[in-house]
């Protein structure tokens, strides 16, 4: 089910070729992280599969990827 979360910013890491994390803000000023198997080279997709399909991080995790989003509160739910 894709996420219905209106995006401010984002950024994404790469772990593997195939594996990335993607880490959004909302317009609420609040955000997540998720982690997804995506193959391909298009990053605008590929971000966004991720973002709508991926498995949410554990806060921790996600705060040591995207340190410059930590300051922001961490969405609770999706």
């Amino acid at each position: 089910m894709p996420r219905l979360m209106s995006e401010k910013r984002h950024k994404s890491k790469i772990l593997h070729p195939n594996v990335l994390t993607v880490a959004v803000e909302s317009n609420n000023g609040d955000w997540a992280a998720y982690i997804g198997v995506t193959p391909g080279r298009n990053p605008e997709i590929r971000w966004r599969r991720v973002y709508g399909g991926g498995v949410k991080l554990p806060q921790e995790v996600a705060e040591v990827l995207f340190p410059s989003f930590k300051h922001l509160e961490w969405r609770q739910e999706g």
